[in-house]
């Protein structure tokens, strides 16, 4: 197997010294090399999630970056090419978004039959609030020359991936477009503080309503292109894989998040007194804010729930119902959520080889005495 060049281009953390505050602070740690952990259920409840409890995401060991030398590098085809040090960025005109960042694979244990990957749960999904400097403000200073197509996201993470023969930097791309009208935030800060190292310290990008995956964490260079981006995260990896009639197979790449509700109380197969049960949870889409979220109770009709607070453009939506259950059993609840756009959770898993986008209808079995 090829070499990482992560190794030859900056220090890493130690994954056990780096695994070790995960596990303290009480995530689900799938795996310590890469870190890849998510949040329980029961934590995503609320506005914020502190960053303590925020999931993660990696594909690659963790870097160790300098703040005092790094620099975000801006070149390709532009007028005027930028070397950005944290004190730059920090004097450019900053914004504060709070946006819900999902693992695509986020589901992904639940599909039938089985995928590879990373078996996530429902819990590789958080929201925090991201204060940077819009990226569209940055590519301005810099200039797209004309003929430029993409935007190139390069993380300062790397290392070997099957089917390349080289060592890769994680990196992802957006049509130049979508850079300028997405809202994407380079992040300096997250939920009032400086990064954590784990979310991308000194800076990532935030793509508001795009799965993660594009929001490129330890961010060192934007390069503008003239031809469209080709990287295995962008061609490879995260790409939906679906069969068609005559054993044809379409792709299309993951994109915006679906819209997905969960319930976070009560707990699966927690025991409650039967009568008044409050069922709470969140909701979220990339496409549009919630609309509505209805809740059945044991396979009884659909119930449109209360939305608590305003709609958030970005961040998940809370919704709360009380149901009364005359008798004690087990009985199921299940949450439906619906966007502005017109979109509905789907009954069944929307199967894919790679197990992306898994929006299906959540189901919770409780027990009532």
């Amino acid at each position: 197997m090829p070499k990482p060049i992560v190794d030859d281009i900056v220090r890493v953390f130690d994954p056990e010294d780096a695994a070790q505050p995960a596990i303290e602070s009480g995530l689900i740690v799938h795996r310590t090399d890469p870190l890849n952990c998510e949040t329980s259920i029961p934590a995503l409840i609320g506005g914020v999630t502190p960053s303590s409890h925020f999931y993660v995401r990696n594909h690659f060991q963790i870097p160790r970056l300098d703040p005092s030398t790094w620099r975000l590098e801006v070149g390709g085809l532009v007028e005027r090419p930028l070397s950005l040090s944290l004190r730059d960025l920090d004097s450019l005109p900053s914004q504060t978004m709070v946006v819900t960042l999902e693992c695509a694979g986020n589901g992904r244990s639940l599909l039938t039959p089985p995928v590879e990957g990373e078996q996530w749960g429902l819990g590789a999904v958080s929201t925090a609030e991201w204060t940077g400097v819009p990226l569209v403000d940055v590519l301005d200073r810099a200039g797209p020359k004309a003929g430029a197509v993409e935007v190139v996201l390069r993380g300062a993470d790397g290392g070997a991936v099957p089917g390349r023969t080289e060592g890769i930097r994680f990196e992802r791309s957006l049509k130049l477009d979508e850079a300028r009208g997405s809202g994407a935030l380079l992040a300096y800060a997250m939920n009032g503080e400086a990064l954590p190292v784990r979310h991308g310290y000194p800076l990532r990008v935030i793509v508001p309503g795009w799965y993660a995956v594009t929001s490129v964490k330890w961010l060192t260079e934007i390069e503008v292109i003239g031809v469209p981006f080709t990287g295995h995260y962008q061609t490879d990896a995260y790409i939906y894989e679906w069969e068609r009639g005559g054993g044809r197979v379409v792709k299309e790449p993951v994109t915006l998040q679906r819209v997905r509700a969960l319930i976070v109380e009560p707990r699966p197969d927690q025991e409650v007194d039967h009568g008044d049960l409050t069922i709470r949870g969140v909701a979220w889409s990339g496409a549009a804010p919630i609309a509505h979220v209805d809740v059945s109770v044991g396979g009884g009709p659909w119930r449109e729930t209360r939305l608590v607070d305003e709609r958030s453009r970005y961040g998940w939506q809370w919704w709360e119902l009380t149901a009364h259950i005359e008798r004690p059993g087990t009985t199921t609840l299940r949450a439906r959520a619906t966007d502005l756009a017109g979109d509905t959770q789907p009954e069944a898993q929307a199967w894919n080889r790679q197990g992306y986008g898994n929006n299906a209808i959540q189901e919770v079995l409780v027990h009532l005495r």
